[in-house]
């Protein structure tokens, strides 16, 4: 497989008086699901759009497989790409919106035909795209997608209208593309699915980046030394535990999450003052819980010029 890296080095694009993305530098690996990250107005759908040839950088550059989008001589073979499910002719067969992409890269029919097969849309591929629900265009477009095989893949919202078996679905196949030694960049806002897909993450926020860490380290880094703790005497183990010098936050009917003790430390404590306790333990943060973390100070631009849907 040729070479599967997407470079952003030090990009920069302005929007009129909005700075949509500033300075922002970062590399998704061959063999990873990365997952691209930030809250609206951040800026990813701009840089995705940089990435593809869409919109021109006003300073740095981002690069596939070495060179810009536009240098590709069979864009298709070298990268594919879904950022809109819903740009398909509505009077058009999904087999015939494939089968003109394949004749412009010289690829055959039974390569479309075998596409199709893979994102289970063999039988509605006969049918008028106008007549497909969101699921239906999120599979054709991740059919257009890998037509070419090729060694770079980059999704936007992906799990957008797929059913719960869809959604499965997909979080197997992109581990298995990126198991094939290719880049796979997932820009997406659910968390959770991240959680379970991919490898590494790139936060970005104001147009900057915030993280470029591995999925473990940041979970590492947002769990702390936090204990979690379950017992239906919350109130006096709270007070037991912040008389020494613990942070106790209530998490839950009889849940209590536990700063600045050990979990060793925190069980000697209620076994001595024999505070019943069902459960102690270290704190596993979520993907969702580091992200807010990490965003919080990372506020929309602004919600009211046409300038913020464009950087989503």
């Amino acid at each position: 497989m040729s070479d599967a890296t997407i470079e952003v080095r030090n990009l920069r694009k302005r929007f009129g008086r909005t700075l949509a993305v500033d300075g922002l530098s970062f590399t998704v690996e061959p063999g990873t699901v990365t997952g691209f990250v930030g809250p609206n107005g951040a800026g990813k759908s701009t840089t995705l759009r940089t990435i593809l040839g869409l919109d021109a950088p006003d300073e740095g550059e981002a690069l596939v497989g070495g060179r810009p989008y536009h240098a590709l001589r069979t864009p298709l073979l070298e990268v594919g790409a879904l950022l809109d499910a819903a740009a398909l002719h509505p009077g058009r067969k999904g087999r015939d919106h494939l089968r003109w992409l394949a004749h412009s890269h010289g690829l055959s029919t039974h390569r479309v035909d075998n596409v199709l097969d893979q994102v289970g849309m063999t039988g509605a591929a006969r049918r008028r795209a106008g007549g497909y629900s969101l699921g239906m265009r999120q599979r054709l477009g991740i059919a257009a997608a890998l037509l070419g095989d090729p060694p770079v893949l980059i999704l936007d919202e992906p799990v957008n209208g797929l059913d719960p078996e869809g959604i499965q679905w997909i979080r197997g196949l992109l581990r298995r593309l990126a198991a094939e030694g290719r880049a796979v960049l997932v820009s997406s806002h659910l968390m959770s699915e991240l959680e379970d897909t991919a490898d590494h993450l790139v936060v970005i926020g104001r147009g900057r980046l915030i993280a470029d860490r591995t999925v473990a380290d940041l979970l590492a880094a947002a769990s702390g030394d936090r204990v979690a703790l379950r017992t239906d005497a919350r109130t006096q183990a709270m007070e037991l535990l912040a008389r020494e010098g613990a942070t106790v936050a209530v998490t839950g009917r009889d849940a209590l999450t536990v700063t600045g003790l050990t979990a060793r430390r925190t069980v000697e404590l209620l076994t001595a003052a024999e505070i019943p306790f069902a459960e102690v333990g270290a704190h596993r943060a979520t993907l969702e819980e580091a992200y807010m973390e990490l965003t919080r100070d990372a506020a929309e631009f602004s919600s009211t010029t046409a300038a913020d849907e464009v950087t989503r």
